[in-house]
């Protein structure tokens, strides 16, 4: 056995065993009773809705809402306030037996060791529904990260709003409804970021605090959203569905009520990380600039990566890997179909990023734009420059379109785009035409430009317009082919993007492979601005 023995130095006194005996027996304090009463309830708080409603949750493939903050938060950060808020248990001589506590948690915690405020629903508590609840703790979550202005996370299960209809026989009186602490929830976009995770079935006013969110994310299988569940869309409209069926991930994938469908807890509670690492605390601050990282990808990609024939697709992947720094690219809004929407960072820098997916179509679809309204939103509240990688060949057309109002969302994102005041650079990879091309930045400010020698722009393509606007030539020639192909090949000549940089119509043409430098150049001067735009914005954003 080690031995345990001290040296003490001769001046040293030492106390006499039977001092040491006494100092380690309790003491009693005047508030010791209360002191231990404190204790006690925080262990009923621990407790949740019990042992049965917790492995029910577990069953499900769900995790509690203490673990999920265990998980989410760095180790031993969590601040927890009002954990002793709940509903006691009573006996006859006025003792309290229990108190089964409020299905709501919050507080204050750390992620990546920056403060952030949570606030998580408990569904092994009445379901996570209002008539097990506090509404007041659930509000002061949301007054908690205004005041001091730190990003706020909801992990949202369960309802959260009026609970069952019994209530109403309980109280005897129903009531109009108001949103408690709206104020505050609408506030906070324009104010600190805002996460929202639907971490299990969500429903009524719970999917409106996960759309009154900058980012949501839905568990596939495990989570689902709707305003109303099965039995009241029944009732009401009498479609008969399962919680899947009625706001599963399928549903949402493009629905454009939840940005990340992601397939598991983990990979939700990483994404509400990697999306707030690229923001800062608040409006009042710059976002945060971390150490640099090469891109993964290769430069010299960049000269192949776009095909000579207009037609067929590049991987836009390919782009994104060489450009920006590895590991850096998140993507944002994820029901954009050909618009993609993203965060990235060049040389640390956060930037947000629009781009085209030619895989996924070539147009600006209603949802994409609204996924860019989405994107320039946030970079505009929360002061992040924006590079536009630009293929945009107009907004979609077609009866689809038509009824799906294209061009007045598409008209929207232009507004946006008009309206943000973030330094923007662009990137012309291929195409630019039509409305939805002119509107994919602000260029009517000054914004810094390049083009690849891929790019190809105008009022609309060549291709569609030919026999539109030579139709009489076309009908009076011998040889309609012969003169059809002439007349592309003058086009041909006439749409070289080096004639449009001859009058100067385009700032510069460059090497594609040069690509990241010429912007990490452009973040460095941005980000020289960025300090001059914090604060609130000068329009609210819209959810």
């Amino acid at each position: 056995m080690q031995d345990l023995s001290v040296r003490l130095d001769s001046s040293v006194s030492v106390a006499p065993a039977a001092s040491l005996e006494t100092e380690r027996a309790p003491v009693s304090h005047v508030w010791s009773d209360e002191i231990e009463e404190i204790a006690r309830r925080r262990g009923w708080a621990e407790l949740l809705g019990g042992e049965e409603k917790i492995r029910r949750q577990h069953a499900t493939g769900r995790s509690t809402v203490r673990e999920r903050i265990l998980d989410l938060l760095d180790a031993d950060s969590f601040e927890e306030i009002g954990a002793l808020a709940g509903f006691a248990t009573v006996s006859e001589d006025g003792t309290t037996v229990s108190v089964m506590p409020a299905n709501f948690l919050f507080g204050l915690g750390e992620i990546d060791g920056r403060r952030v405020a949570l606030g998580a629903d408990d569904f092994t508590i009445r379901g996570g529904a209002a008539d097990a609840s506090i509404m007041a703790k659930q509000v002061d979550s949301e007054r908690l990260a205004a005041a001091m202005r730190v990003p706020l996370v909801r992990l949202v299960e369960g309802t959260g709003g009026g609970g069952s209809v019994r209530m109403v026989e309980d109280a005897g009186y129903t009531y109009v409804p108001a949103n408690p602490g709206w104020d505050a929830v609408v506030e906070n976009l324009s104010v600190v970021p805002v996460v929202a995770a639907c971490m299990g079935p969500v429903a009524g006013l719970g999917a409106g605090r996960v759309a009154m969110s900058h980012f949501s994310v839905l568990i596939e299988q495990v989570a689902q959203m709707f305003v109303a569940g099965p039995p009241v869309v029944k009732h009401a409209t009498g479609e008969h569905l399962t919680k899947e069926e009625l706001g599963g991930a399928d549903v949402h994938r493009r629905s454009g009520a939840i940005d990340r469908i992601v397939p598991d807890e983990k990979a939700a509670l990483q994404a509400v990380r990697d999306f707030l690492s690229y923001l800062p605390a608040s409006v009042h601050d710059v976002p945060p600039v971390v150490a640099g990282a090469e891109p993964a990808g290769s430069a010299d990609a960049l000269a192949d990566v776009v095909p000579r024939n207009r037609r067929q697709p590049y991987r836009l992947r390919t782009i994104l890997d060489a450009v920006f720094d590895a590991g850096s690219n998140f993507e944002y809004a994820g029901y954009g179909a050909s618009v993609y929407t993203g965060l990235a960072r060049l040389d640390g820098h956060p930037v947000g990023v629009v781009a085209t997916d030619p895989y996924k179509g070539a147009t600006m679809t209603p949802n994409g734009a609204d996924a860019l309204t989405r994107l320039i939103d946030l970079c505009e509240t929360f002061h992040l420059p924006i590079v536009s990688l630009t293929d945009q060949a107009g907004m979609m057309i077609g009866l689809q379109a038509e009824k799906s109002a294209s061009i007045r969302r598409g008209a929207r994102a232009v507004v946006a785009a008009y309206q943000a005041r973030v330094p923007m650079a662009e990137v012309i990879v291929r195409r630019v035409f039509g409305v939805g091309g002119a509107g994919q930045i602000n260029r009517h400010r000054f914004s810094r430009q390049w083009a690849w020698p891929s790019g190809d722009w105008g009022s609309l393509p060549v291709e569609g317009g030919v026999e539109a606007a030579y139709r009489a030539d076309l009908e009076a020639s011998d040889d309609p082919e012969a003169l059809m192909a002439q007349i592309h090949a003058r086009l041909e000549v006439a749409r070289s993007p080096f004639r449009t940089a001859e009058r100067y119509g385009v700032q510069d043409l460059i090497d594609p492979r040069s690509t990241r430098e010429v912007l990490v150049r452009w973040v460095h001067d941005a980000y020289r601005v960025v300090p001059e735009l914090v604060g609130p914005p000068s329009f609210g954003t819209r959810p």
